[in-house]
């Protein structure tokens, strides 16, 4: 009884957790992870952590549908919102992933206006959009009827990560429906000659950031980006309202590196042989 009362307990929390387009609309700033495992108990525990989001990586993770559909409402369980990287912007995934009771979608390589609409339209009921209708998996999770639901909830966020993106930047911000988007670094990286990652000893990289930040500004649309829990304060500075910073690969390869060089150093004298 004590457990399903638990249980209980955190359905209504989960139910009262504003969505993250409540918290930017009121000039919050979120703070979030990546997934790109296919586990829900790696969801849930990334999710327990207190992230504001959790994002379900079906581009470059090694995660697939039936994956994504049990991490979505295990990251929920853990008390974060549940947002997904679509493979592509392709609408049957798209909807998919919404029905499985994601948040939010976060849609890769958006460099036109038309591949912006074609992204509004897949996140989007009629008439707004094309999305179908079923949301079989999700429907039961909200505070109210999901159609009703969607309608302040659902967060559909181009990736803008190319320089193509930044020369249309203006008129993709102009398009109804577009909540915030999502700076891919490394692929922006790539397009302005400099390479994977971040460069942010490059004025080239870094304009291109501000320039993304503030027409975000003019526009009412929220930034967001791919960083570090040590380029946090930097991507906030630059007005970056939606900071990725951390991985649950990354995490895991930094935590088991740490726990072993801890050992090792216990166990070994000063001239490295061992005791």
């Amino acid at each position: 009884m004590l457990m399903r009362d638990e249980t209980r307990e955190k359905r209504e929390r989960m139910r009262d957790m504003p969505g993250l387009r409540a918290i930017w609309n009121s000039g919050g700033s979120t703070f979030g992870s990546w997934t790109s495992v296919p586990s829900m108990m790696t969801a849930e525990a990334t999710a327990r952590a207190g992230f504001d989001y959790v994002c379900v990586d079906m581009q470059h993770g090694a995660i697939d549908y039936a994956d994504a559909a049990s991490m979505i409402p295990a990251i929920g369980f853990g008390g974060s919102r549940p947002i997904a990287r679509a493979p592509w912007n392709e609408p049957g995934i798209i909807g998919k992933l919404l029905d499985a009771g994601a948040h939010g979608i976060i849609v890769p390589m958006v460099n036109t206006v038309a591949e912006a609409e074609a992204a509004v339209r897949a996140c989007r009921y009629a008439p707004e959009g094309a999305r179908s209708w079923g949301p079989t998996a999700t429907q039961a999770r909200t505070d109210r009827p999901y159609f009703e639901w969607v309608q302040d909830n659902v967060a559909c966020i181009p990736m803008i990560e190319t320089t193509q993106a930044i020369d249309n930047l203006d008129d993709i911000l102009a398009v109804p429906g577009i909540d915030a988007v999502y700076v891919g670094p490394a692929d922006l990286s790539i397009t302005l000659g400099l390479g994977p990652g971040n460069h942010d000893e490059s004025t080239l990289f870094t304009e291109a950031l501000d320039t993304i930040a503030a027409a975000c500004e003019r526009a009412g649309v929220v930034s967001g980006i791919h960083a570090t829990g040590a380029l946090a304060a930097d991507r906030l500075g630059r007005g970056f309202r939606m900071v990725t910073v951390a991985g649950d690969i990354q995490a895991m390869k930094s935590g088991l590196a740490t726990e072993l060089a801890l050992a090792r150093d216990e166990h070994h004298s000063a001239d490295g042989s061992m005791y």
